[in-house]
């Protein structure tokens, strides 16, 4: 087996729509762990929703978190780096997230705050496995920040892309739309891809021993950087685009699938 990393985006990639990881989809990740392949997950999420996922996978290790904002290492979790800013920094996004209705939370490297969380909310964070704490006014809160991230319907987001052109965002930062109910505020050097390239640095593992899974926006630049870059079938266009190949959806394991027909040597695994 040539790739030594396999970077796999979580929420629409290796979980199916009900949240769950398949037997199968572990058994394979499982099978290219023990054949040499370091697992890494870059996901959006944060480390503490991220984390309970890699365990489900039966692994410890480092994942890219918050879009590539925080970089972990388990057990611990032990922050290794991150991307922060002071929260008055994004003064006139929180005013705006306000006034026009908009849910919106703030993340530090491993922990999230919300100021108020709604029916609708709670059970987008119960489906997430995250529960947020609180604070009366975000702005008030003196510790780094990686990540402001809005959730709303697809229509309400949409929104929020068209009006954040007439909201000042200081140049230090950058808006991302990472999911359709999602949009995410974070340092302009932020991204997946900017994060896995310094962490195989480190490892001394070049692009082509490489393969990235995605299946959205934000994974785009993640799967140009690798060797192989993989879209899932339930991406936009655009990212089906940019990826080397097309595998199934999430719903149907198209992580095993991926890893069964471009990774792991055949026969190694069951179809």
């Amino acid at each position: 087996m040539n790739y030594r990393i396999i970077a796999l985006d979580v929420d629409g990639t290796l979980l199916n729509d009900d949240y769950e990881v398949t037997d199968k989809t572990v058994e394979t990740l499982r099978t290219a762990h023990e054949a040499g392949a370091r697992i890494v997950l870059c996901t959006g999420r944060g480390p503490a929703n991220a984390i309970p996922v890699l365990e489900r996978l039966g692994l410890t290790g480092v994942l890219i978190t918050h879009n590539g904002a925080a970089t972990v290492e388990t057990p611990g979790p032990k922050l290794l780096h991150q991307f922060g800013f002071e929260v008055q920094e994004l003064a006139e996004l929180v005013q705006y997230c306000r006034k026009q209705n908009v849910h919106f939370d703030v993340n530090t490297a491993l922990e999230m705050f919300a100021e108020k969380v709604g029916e609708r909310e709670a059970a987008m964070y119960e489906k997430y496995m995250v529960s947020p704490g609180r604070v009366e006014d975000v702005l008030s809160m003196t510790v780094p920040l990686v990540k402001l991230t809005m959730f709303g319907s697809e229509e309400e987001m949409d929104a929020v892309e068209r009006d954040l052109a007439r909201v000042s965002l200081p140049p230090s930062v950058h808006a991302l739309r990472s999911g359709a109910h999602f949009v995410d505020v974070m340092s302009k050097e932020v991204s997946k891809g900017r994060a896995l390239q310094a962490l195989v640095a480190q490892w001394d593992i070049a692009p082509e021993n490489i393969v990235a899974v995605g299946n959205y926006y934000n994974d785009i630049d993640m799967i140009r950087f690798a060797g192989l870059g993989i879209a899932m079938d339930n991406s936009p266009d655009a990212v089906k685009e940019a990826a080397d190949a097309v595998t199934l959806s999430n719903n149907d394991d198209g992580v095993h699938e991926a890893l069964r027909r471009y990774v792991l040597p055949s026969g190694e695994l069951r179809a």
